[in-house]
Protein backbone atom coordinates (compact mmCIF):
# COMPACT_ATOMS: atom_id res chain seq x y z
CA UNK A 1 0.00 0.00 0.00
CA UNK A 2 1.48 3.38 -0.95
CA UNK A 3 1.69 6.04 1.81
CA UNK A 4 1.59 9.85 0.58
CA UNK A 5 1.68 13.03 2.64
CA UNK A 6 -1.28 14.54 0.52
CA UNK A 7 -3.78 12.66 -1.86
CA UNK A 8 -5.80 15.45 -4.13
CA UNK A 9 -9.11 13.53 -5.97
CA UNK A 10 -9.61 15.86 -9.15
CA UNK A 11 -7.17 17.50 -11.46
CA UNK A 12 -8.86 20.22 -12.61
CA UNK A 13 -7.36 23.74 -12.25
CA UNK A 14 -7.95 23.20 -8.26
CA UNK A 15 -6.15 19.78 -8.29
CA UNK A 16 -3.38 20.02 -10.05
CA UNK A 17 -2.20 23.20 -8.98
CA UNK A 18 -2.40 22.21 -5.69
CA UNK A 19 -0.49 18.98 -6.47
CA UNK A 20 2.61 21.45 -8.06
CA UNK A 21 2.16 23.08 -4.91
CA UNK A 22 2.20 20.34 -2.53
CA UNK A 23 4.96 18.77 -4.27
CA UNK A 24 7.13 22.13 -4.95
CA UNK A 25 6.48 22.25 -1.05
CA UNK A 26 8.47 18.73 -0.22
CA UNK A 27 5.52 16.79 -0.14
CA UNK A 28 4.54 13.32 -1.31
CA UNK A 29 1.30 14.27 -3.82
CA UNK A 30 -0.72 11.86 -5.18
CA UNK A 31 -3.46 13.23 -7.92
CA UNK A 32 -6.43 10.71 -8.72
CA UNK A 33 -8.69 11.56 -11.45
CA UNK A 34 -11.46 9.66 -13.18
CA UNK A 35 -10.62 9.95 -17.19
CA UNK A 36 -8.13 9.21 -18.68
CA UNK A 37 -7.15 12.96 -19.34
CA UNK A 38 -5.96 15.31 -16.67
CA UNK A 39 -7.24 19.11 -16.48
CA UNK A 40 -10.57 18.72 -15.08
CA UNK A 41 -13.64 20.41 -17.01
CA UNK A 42 -12.34 23.27 -17.44
CA UNK A 43 -9.22 22.08 -19.59
CA UNK A 44 -11.51 19.42 -20.96
CA UNK A 45 -14.68 20.73 -21.74
CA UNK A 46 -15.00 24.24 -20.20
CA UNK A 47 -12.75 27.52 -20.28
CA UNK A 48 -10.09 26.23 -22.60
CA UNK A 49 -11.97 24.83 -25.50
CA UNK A 50 -14.74 27.31 -25.09
CA UNK A 51 -12.49 30.17 -25.49
CA UNK A 52 -11.04 28.59 -28.50
CA UNK A 53 -14.47 27.98 -30.47
CA UNK A 54 -14.72 32.05 -29.44
CA UNK A 55 -11.30 33.02 -30.79
CA UNK A 56 -12.23 31.16 -34.04
CA UNK A 57 -15.64 32.30 -34.66
CA UNK A 58 -14.42 36.12 -33.81
CA UNK A 59 -12.17 35.30 -36.92
CA UNK A 60 -14.66 34.33 -39.20
CA UNK A 61 -17.09 37.40 -37.94
CA UNK A 62 -14.32 39.75 -38.55
CA UNK A 63 -13.24 38.50 -41.76
CA UNK A 64 -17.10 38.90 -42.93
CA UNK A 65 -17.78 42.18 -41.04
CA UNK A 66 -14.74 44.39 -40.41
CA UNK A 67 -11.97 43.31 -42.58
CA UNK A 68 -13.39 45.34 -46.22
CA UNK A 69 -13.28 48.53 -43.50
CA UNK A 70 -9.77 47.70 -42.60
CA UNK A 71 -9.10 47.64 -46.24
CA UNK A 72 -8.68 43.82 -46.74
CA UNK A 73 -10.21 42.14 -49.43
CA UNK A 74 -11.28 38.53 -49.07
CA UNK A 75 -13.87 36.37 -51.41
CA UNK A 76 -15.98 33.51 -50.08
CA UNK A 77 -15.15 33.62 -47.18
CA UNK A 78 -16.60 30.17 -45.29
CA UNK A 79 -17.20 29.05 -41.59
CA UNK A 80 -15.96 25.59 -41.72
CA UNK A 81 -17.32 23.95 -38.37
CA UNK A 82 -15.32 20.94 -38.85
CA UNK A 83 -11.80 22.60 -38.48
CA UNK A 84 -12.22 24.44 -35.55
CA UNK A 85 -13.54 21.42 -33.80
CA UNK A 86 -10.38 20.08 -34.69
CA UNK A 87 -8.11 22.89 -34.04
CA UNK A 88 -10.13 23.41 -30.72
CA UNK A 89 -9.63 19.35 -29.88
CA UNK A 90 -5.86 19.87 -30.87
CA UNK A 91 -6.12 23.05 -27.92
CA UNK A 92 -7.33 20.67 -25.57
CA UNK A 93 -4.64 18.17 -26.22
CA UNK A 94 -1.78 20.36 -26.07
CA UNK A 95 -2.93 21.92 -22.73
CA UNK A 96 -3.92 18.62 -21.24
CA UNK A 97 -0.48 16.79 -22.15
CA UNK A 98 0.83 19.85 -20.59
CA UNK A 99 -0.23 19.12 -17.27
CA UNK A 100 0.90 15.41 -17.32
CA UNK A 101 4.25 16.94 -18.30
CA UNK A 102 3.78 18.86 -15.24
CA UNK A 103 3.06 16.20 -13.21
CA UNK A 104 5.99 14.15 -14.10
CA UNK A 105 8.29 17.03 -13.59
CA UNK A 106 7.59 17.10 -10.37
CA UNK A 107 7.30 13.51 -9.23
CA UNK A 108 3.69 13.74 -8.87
CA UNK A 109 2.11 10.43 -8.88
CA UNK A 110 -1.12 10.18 -11.15
CA UNK A 111 -3.58 7.29 -10.65
CA UNK A 112 -6.23 6.69 -13.18
CA UNK A 113 -10.34 6.04 -11.85
CA UNK A 114 -12.92 6.38 -9.47
CA UNK A 115 -11.02 7.93 -6.32
CA UNK A 116 -13.13 7.36 -2.96
CA UNK A 117 -12.43 8.06 0.76
CA UNK A 118 -12.38 4.73 2.83
CA UNK A 119 -11.23 6.32 6.21
CA UNK A 120 -9.88 10.00 7.17
CA UNK A 121 -6.28 8.49 6.03
CA UNK A 122 -7.35 5.76 3.01
CA UNK A 123 -8.29 6.28 -0.61
CA UNK A 124 -9.82 3.88 -2.43
CA UNK A 125 -9.06 3.90 -6.76
CA UNK A 126 -11.40 1.96 -8.61
CA UNK A 127 -10.09 1.77 -12.64
CA UNK A 128 -11.77 1.28 -15.61
CA UNK A 129 -10.51 -2.82 -15.25
CA UNK A 130 -12.59 -2.73 -11.86
CA UNK A 131 -9.55 -2.72 -10.25
CA UNK A 132 -8.87 -1.51 -6.76
CA UNK A 133 -6.35 -0.07 -4.86
CA UNK A 134 -5.94 1.25 -1.55
CA UNK A 135 -3.61 3.94 -1.08
CA UNK A 136 -2.74 5.35 2.91
CA UNK A 137 -2.19 9.44 3.25
CA UNK A 138 -1.45 12.41 5.54
CA UNK A 139 -4.31 14.62 4.51
CA UNK A 140 -6.82 14.47 1.46
CA UNK A 141 -7.92 17.29 -1.07
CA UNK A 142 -11.54 17.26 -2.38
CA UNK A 143 -11.44 18.63 -6.20
CA UNK A 144 -13.73 17.45 -8.01
CA UNK A 145 -15.64 20.43 -9.40
CA UNK A 146 -18.84 20.60 -10.56
CA UNK A 147 -20.93 19.26 -13.53
CA UNK A 148 -23.78 20.66 -15.62
CA UNK A 149 -27.25 21.76 -13.93
CA UNK A 150 -30.64 21.11 -15.16
CA UNK A 151 -34.29 21.44 -13.45
CA UNK A 152 -37.30 19.31 -14.02
CA UNK A 153 -38.43 19.55 -17.81
CA UNK A 154 -34.93 20.85 -19.43
CA UNK A 155 -33.68 17.28 -19.21
CA UNK A 156 -30.29 17.51 -21.17
CA UNK A 157 -30.55 14.07 -23.61
CA UNK A 158 -27.43 14.93 -25.45
CA UNK A 159 -28.57 15.01 -28.92
CA UNK A 160 -31.07 18.04 -29.26
CA UNK A 161 -31.05 19.27 -25.55
CA UNK A 162 -27.61 19.88 -25.02
CA UNK A 163 -24.93 20.98 -22.60
CA UNK A 164 -21.64 22.83 -22.65
CA UNK A 165 -20.41 19.35 -23.23
CA UNK A 166 -21.94 19.05 -26.01
CA UNK A 167 -22.19 22.42 -27.42
CA UNK A 168 -18.25 22.14 -27.69
CA UNK A 169 -18.59 19.50 -30.13
CA UNK A 170 -21.66 20.28 -32.90
CA UNK A 171 -20.53 18.92 -36.26
CA UNK A 172 -22.85 21.92 -38.34
CA UNK A 173 -23.97 25.34 -37.48
CA UNK A 174 -27.30 25.19 -36.81
CA UNK A 175 -29.63 27.85 -38.19
CA UNK A 176 -30.75 28.52 -34.11
CA UNK A 177 -30.46 27.75 -30.86
CA UNK A 178 -32.51 28.13 -28.17
CA UNK A 179 -30.37 29.22 -25.06
CA UNK A 180 -31.81 28.23 -21.27
CA UNK A 181 -30.03 30.65 -19.17
CA UNK A 182 -28.54 34.72 -19.76
CA UNK A 183 -25.43 33.51 -17.51
CA UNK A 184 -21.28 33.65 -18.24
CA UNK A 185 -21.92 29.36 -20.17
CA UNK A 186 -24.89 30.62 -21.96
CA UNK A 187 -23.53 34.24 -23.12
CA UNK A 188 -19.83 32.86 -24.61
CA UNK A 189 -21.45 29.96 -26.54
CA UNK A 190 -24.32 31.46 -27.79
CA UNK A 191 -21.37 34.20 -29.02
CA UNK A 192 -19.65 31.46 -31.06
CA UNK A 193 -22.52 30.53 -32.57
CA UNK A 194 -24.09 33.87 -33.05
CA UNK A 195 -20.60 34.90 -34.76
CA UNK A 196 -21.19 31.81 -37.50
CA UNK A 197 -24.54 32.67 -38.55
CA UNK A 198 -26.99 31.01 -35.85
CA UNK A 199 -30.04 33.14 -34.31
CA UNK A 200 -29.60 33.14 -30.52
CA UNK A 201 -32.85 33.44 -28.40
CA UNK A 202 -31.68 33.27 -24.95
CA UNK A 203 -34.81 32.37 -22.37
CA UNK A 204 -33.84 33.72 -18.60
CA UNK A 205 -36.13 33.73 -15.62
CA UNK A 206 -34.74 36.76 -14.30
CA UNK A 207 -35.79 40.23 -15.60
CA UNK A 208 -31.98 41.11 -16.94
CA UNK A 209 -29.14 38.76 -18.35
CA UNK A 210 -26.62 38.25 -15.87
CA UNK A 211 -28.66 39.05 -12.83
CA UNK A 212 -25.58 39.19 -10.61
CA UNK A 213 -23.22 41.46 -12.28
CA UNK A 214 -23.25 45.41 -11.76
CA UNK A 215 -26.28 46.95 -14.05
CA UNK A 216 -24.17 48.79 -15.99
CA UNK A 217 -22.70 46.01 -17.40
CA UNK A 218 -25.72 44.06 -17.81
CA UNK A 219 -27.44 47.40 -19.38
CA UNK A 220 -24.43 47.56 -21.66
CA UNK A 221 -23.82 43.62 -22.59
CA UNK A 222 -27.64 43.78 -23.57
CA UNK A 223 -26.94 46.41 -25.93
CA UNK A 224 -24.22 44.80 -27.46
CA UNK A 225 -25.72 41.38 -27.88
CA UNK A 226 -28.58 42.59 -29.41
CA UNK A 227 -27.05 44.66 -31.75
CA UNK A 228 -25.12 41.31 -32.89
CA UNK A 229 -28.34 39.63 -33.58
CA UNK A 230 -29.39 37.97 -29.87
CA UNK A 231 -32.60 37.74 -28.90
CA UNK A 232 -33.86 37.85 -25.10
CA UNK A 233 -37.00 36.55 -23.76
CA UNK A 234 -36.66 37.95 -20.03
CA UNK A 235 -38.82 36.67 -17.43
CA UNK A 236 -39.43 33.18 -18.77
CA UNK A 237 -40.43 30.33 -16.73
CA UNK A 238 -39.04 26.99 -18.77
CA UNK A 239 -42.07 24.95 -18.44
CA UNK A 240 -40.85 21.79 -20.61
CA UNK A 241 -38.21 20.88 -23.67
CA UNK A 242 -39.01 18.62 -26.22
CA UNK A 243 -36.53 16.60 -28.66
CA UNK A 244 -39.18 16.48 -31.83
CA UNK A 245 -36.67 14.66 -33.90
CA UNK A 246 -35.10 17.10 -36.08
CA UNK A 247 -35.19 19.92 -33.76
CA UNK A 248 -36.67 20.96 -30.47
CA UNK A 249 -39.81 22.77 -28.57
CA UNK A 250 -39.63 24.82 -25.52
CA UNK A 251 -42.80 26.09 -23.59
CA UNK A 252 -42.45 28.66 -20.84
CA UNK A 253 -44.23 31.13 -19.18
CA UNK A 254 -43.87 35.09 -20.02
CA UNK A 255 -44.33 37.32 -17.17
CA UNK A 256 -48.19 37.61 -17.49
CA UNK A 257 -48.11 33.78 -16.85
CA UNK A 258 -48.88 33.15 -20.68
CA UNK A 259 -47.81 30.13 -22.06
CA UNK A 260 -45.44 30.57 -25.00
CA UNK A 261 -43.88 28.21 -27.18
CA UNK A 262 -40.02 28.23 -29.26
CA UNK A 263 -38.91 26.04 -31.75
CA UNK A 264 -35.26 25.61 -32.81
CA UNK A 265 -32.54 23.23 -33.84
CA UNK A 266 -30.95 22.82 -30.41
CA UNK A 267 -31.64 23.21 -26.95
CA UNK A 268 -28.49 24.57 -24.80
CA UNK A 269 -29.36 24.17 -21.38
CA UNK A 270 -26.75 26.65 -18.90
CA UNK A 271 -28.44 27.49 -16.03
CA UNK A 272 -25.00 26.93 -14.28
CA UNK A 273 -23.50 24.13 -12.63
CA UNK A 274 -23.43 21.98 -9.52
CA UNK A 275 -20.44 20.64 -7.43
CA UNK A 276 -19.97 17.03 -7.93
CA UNK A 277 -19.42 14.60 -5.51
CA UNK A 278 -20.96 11.29 -6.53
CA UNK A 279 -19.61 8.29 -5.21
CA UNK A 280 -16.53 10.04 -3.21
CA UNK A 281 -17.32 8.82 -0.16
CA UNK A 282 -17.69 11.39 2.16
CA UNK A 283 -20.45 9.32 4.31
CA UNK A 284 -17.95 7.78 5.31
CA UNK A 285 -15.99 9.90 7.52
CA UNK A 286 -18.88 11.83 8.50
CA UNK A 287 -18.83 14.16 5.73
CA UNK A 288 -22.38 15.44 3.97
CA UNK A 289 -23.54 18.28 1.77
CA UNK A 290 -25.26 20.98 2.51
CA UNK A 291 -28.99 22.24 0.63
CA UNK A 292 -26.22 23.23 -2.22
CA UNK A 293 -24.66 20.22 -2.55
CA UNK A 294 -21.49 22.23 -1.66
CA UNK A 295 -18.82 20.59 1.04
CA UNK A 296 -18.64 22.63 4.53
CA UNK A 297 -15.13 24.08 5.03
CA UNK A 298 -13.47 26.78 7.45
CA UNK A 299 -11.30 29.80 6.87
CA UNK A 300 -8.43 26.88 6.03
CA UNK A 301 -10.28 25.29 3.90
CA UNK A 302 -10.48 21.97 6.10
CA UNK A 303 -13.96 20.21 6.41
CA UNK A 304 -15.16 19.28 9.74
CA UNK A 305 -12.18 16.18 9.35
CA UNK A 306 -9.27 18.28 9.87
CA UNK A 307 -7.32 16.63 7.59
CA UNK A 308 -10.05 16.58 5.07
CA UNK A 309 -9.90 20.07 3.08
CA UNK A 310 -11.83 20.84 0.03
CA UNK A 311 -11.90 23.35 -2.38
CA UNK A 312 -13.45 24.68 -6.04
CA UNK A 313 -16.74 24.53 -7.53
CA UNK A 314 -17.74 21.74 -4.67
CA UNK A 315 -17.47 24.59 -1.65
CA UNK A 316 -18.54 28.01 -1.50
CA UNK A 317 -18.23 31.00 -3.51
CA UNK A 318 -17.60 31.68 -7.17
CA UNK A 319 -17.28 28.87 -9.09
CA UNK A 320 -14.04 29.85 -11.27
CA UNK A 321 -11.08 28.27 -12.10
CA UNK A 322 -9.28 30.66 -10.88
CA UNK A 323 -10.22 30.86 -7.64
CA UNK A 324 -10.06 26.93 -7.35
CA UNK A 325 -6.29 27.25 -8.37
CA UNK A 326 -5.42 29.76 -5.16
CA UNK A 327 -7.78 27.75 -2.84
CA UNK A 328 -5.13 25.00 -3.93
CA UNK A 329 -1.99 26.77 -3.13
CA UNK A 330 -3.68 27.76 0.11
CA UNK A 331 -4.24 24.50 1.34
CA UNK A 332 -0.81 23.39 0.11
CA UNK A 333 0.93 26.42 1.87
CA UNK A 334 -1.30 25.92 5.02
CA UNK A 335 -0.13 22.46 5.35
CA UNK A 336 3.59 23.73 4.91
CA UNK A 337 3.01 26.20 8.17
CA UNK A 338 2.86 29.40 6.13
CA UNK A 339 0.39 31.93 6.23
CA UNK A 340 -1.34 32.07 3.06
CA UNK A 341 -3.52 34.70 1.85
CA UNK A 342 -7.05 34.76 -0.13
CA UNK A 343 -9.09 38.01 -0.56
CA UNK A 344 -12.45 36.64 -1.92
CA UNK A 345 -13.56 40.18 -2.43
CA UNK A 346 -11.09 41.01 -4.92
CA UNK A 347 -11.34 37.62 -7.43
CA UNK A 348 -11.74 38.91 -10.63
CA UNK A 349 -14.99 37.50 -12.81
CA UNK A 350 -15.00 37.56 -16.76
CA UNK A 351 -17.53 36.95 -19.34
CA UNK A 352 -15.64 35.96 -22.50
CA UNK A 353 -18.30 37.64 -25.22
CA UNK A 354 -16.80 40.59 -27.60
CA UNK A 355 -16.24 42.80 -25.95
CA UNK A 356 -15.30 40.94 -22.59
CA UNK A 357 -16.77 42.05 -19.17
CA UNK A 358 -15.30 41.83 -16.21
CA UNK A 359 -14.91 42.83 -12.90
CA UNK A 360 -13.82 42.85 -9.30
CA UNK A 361 -14.95 44.01 -5.89
CA UNK A 362 -18.39 45.30 -5.29
CA UNK A 363 -21.32 46.18 -7.46
CA UNK A 364 -22.74 49.66 -7.44
CA UNK A 365 -26.50 48.15 -5.92
CA UNK A 366 -23.91 46.16 -3.64
CA UNK A 367 -22.68 48.79 -2.18
CA UNK A 368 -25.86 51.04 -1.94
CA UNK A 369 -27.27 48.45 0.01
CA UNK A 370 -24.62 48.56 2.77
CA UNK A 371 -25.11 52.17 2.87
CA UNK A 372 -21.62 53.22 1.79
CA UNK A 373 -21.33 56.40 0.37
CA UNK A 374 -19.62 56.57 -2.75
CA UNK A 375 -18.62 58.12 -5.92
CA UNK A 376 -18.91 56.60 -9.44
CA UNK A 377 -16.12 57.48 -12.80
CA UNK A 378 -17.43 56.20 -15.96
CA UNK A 379 -15.52 56.31 -19.11
CA UNK A 380 -16.92 54.88 -22.71
CA UNK A 381 -14.28 53.47 -24.70
CA UNK A 382 -15.44 54.98 -27.81
CA UNK A 383 -13.90 57.62 -26.77
CA UNK A 384 -10.31 56.30 -27.03
CA UNK A 385 -8.00 56.91 -30.13
CA UNK A 386 -6.98 53.04 -30.16
CA UNK A 387 -10.77 51.99 -29.97
CA UNK A 388 -11.51 53.91 -32.98
CA UNK A 389 -8.39 52.59 -35.06
CA UNK A 390 -8.97 49.28 -33.91
CA UNK A 391 -12.91 49.43 -34.41
CA UNK A 392 -13.55 48.80 -31.01
CA UNK A 393 -15.41 50.76 -29.78
CA UNK A 394 -18.25 49.38 -27.83
CA UNK A 395 -18.29 49.24 -23.84
CA UNK A 396 -17.55 51.07 -20.95
CA UNK A 397 -15.27 51.34 -17.73
CA UNK A 398 -16.64 51.59 -14.15
CA UNK A 399 -14.61 52.72 -11.14
CA UNK A 400 -16.37 52.98 -7.52
CA UNK A 401 -14.61 54.66 -4.76
CA UNK A 402 -15.09 55.70 -1.30
CA UNK A 403 -17.23 58.73 -1.18
CA UNK A 404 -14.63 59.68 2.41
CA UNK A 405 -11.69 57.86 1.48
CA UNK A 406 -11.55 57.75 -2.47
CA UNK A 407 -10.44 53.98 -1.90
CA UNK A 408 -11.34 51.73 -4.90
CA UNK A 409 -14.46 49.68 -3.80
CA UNK A 410 -15.26 48.03 -7.40
CA UNK A 411 -14.04 48.02 -11.14
CA UNK A 412 -16.33 47.04 -14.04
CA UNK A 413 -15.91 46.76 -17.17
CA UNK A 414 -16.66 45.93 -20.90
CA UNK A 415 -13.83 46.70 -23.79
CA UNK A 416 -11.75 44.73 -25.76
CA UNK A 417 -9.61 42.80 -23.49
CA UNK A 418 -10.84 43.27 -20.14
CA UNK A 419 -9.99 40.03 -18.91
CA UNK A 420 -6.46 41.36 -19.04
CA UNK A 421 -7.26 44.95 -18.22
CA UNK A 422 -9.03 44.13 -14.98
CA UNK A 423 -5.98 42.94 -13.14
CA UNK A 424 -4.68 46.64 -13.18
CA UNK A 425 -7.68 47.19 -10.67
CA UNK A 426 -6.99 43.85 -9.32
CA UNK A 427 -3.48 44.95 -8.23
CA UNK A 428 -4.92 48.74 -6.55
CA UNK A 429 -7.29 46.64 -4.99
CA UNK A 430 -5.15 44.47 -3.31
CA UNK A 431 -2.85 47.62 -2.07
CA UNK A 432 -5.89 49.92 -0.69
CA UNK A 433 -4.78 51.87 -3.67
CA UNK A 434 -7.56 55.43 -3.98
CA UNK A 435 -9.20 55.92 -7.50
CA UNK A 436 -6.69 59.19 -7.15
CA UNK A 437 -3.69 56.89 -7.06
CA UNK A 438 -4.79 55.30 -10.53
CA UNK A 439 -5.42 58.46 -12.30
CA UNK A 440 -1.79 59.68 -11.27
CA UNK A 441 -0.40 56.41 -13.12
CA UNK A 442 0.86 57.03 -16.77
CA UNK A 443 -0.85 54.68 -19.04
CA UNK A 444 1.05 54.02 -22.50
CA UNK A 445 -1.28 55.98 -25.28
CA UNK A 446 -2.89 55.03 -27.30
CA UNK A 447 -4.07 51.95 -25.08
CA UNK A 448 -7.26 50.80 -23.68
CA UNK A 449 -6.03 50.56 -20.35
CA UNK A 450 -6.74 54.81 -21.08
CA UNK A 451 -9.95 54.16 -20.31
CA UNK A 452 -9.13 52.64 -16.52
CA UNK A 453 -7.06 56.02 -15.63
CA UNK A 454 -10.09 57.94 -17.43
CA UNK A 455 -12.43 56.19 -15.09
CA UNK A 456 -10.77 57.14 -12.44
CA UNK A 457 -9.93 60.62 -13.10
CA UNK A 458 -13.68 60.63 -13.82
CA UNK A 459 -14.71 59.08 -9.98
CA UNK A 460 -11.94 61.94 -8.40
CA UNK A 461 -13.61 65.62 -8.95
CA UNK A 462 -14.88 64.59 -12.07
CA UNK A 463 -11.92 65.89 -14.36
CA UNK A 464 -11.88 62.67 -16.75
CA UNK A 465 -9.96 65.03 -19.90
CA UNK A 466 -11.24 63.14 -22.92
CA UNK A 467 -15.03 63.40 -22.87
Amino acid sequence: MSNFDIIIIGSGPGGYVAAIRCAQLGMKTAVIEKYNTLGGTCLNVGCIPSKALLDSSEHYHNATHSFAEHGVDVKEVKANIKQMIKRKNDVVSQTCDGVKFLMDKNDITVFTGLGSIVDKTTVKVVGSDKKETLLQTKNILIATGSKPNFFPGMEPDKKRIITSTEALNLAEIPKKILVIGAGVIGLELGSVFNRLGTQIDVVEFAPTITPTMDKTMTKELTKVLKKSGFKFHLQHKVQKVINTGKGVKLVALNKKNEEVTMEADYCLVAVGRKPYTDGLGLENVGLSTNDRGQVEVNENLQTSVPNIFAIGDVIKGAMLAHKASDEGIYVAEFLAGQKPHINYNLIPGVVYTWPEVASVGKTEDELIAEKKGIKVGLFPIKALGRARASMDIMGTVKIIADAETDEVLGVHMIAPRAADLIMEAVVAMEYRASAEDIARICHPHPSYSEAVKEAAMAATEDRAMHI
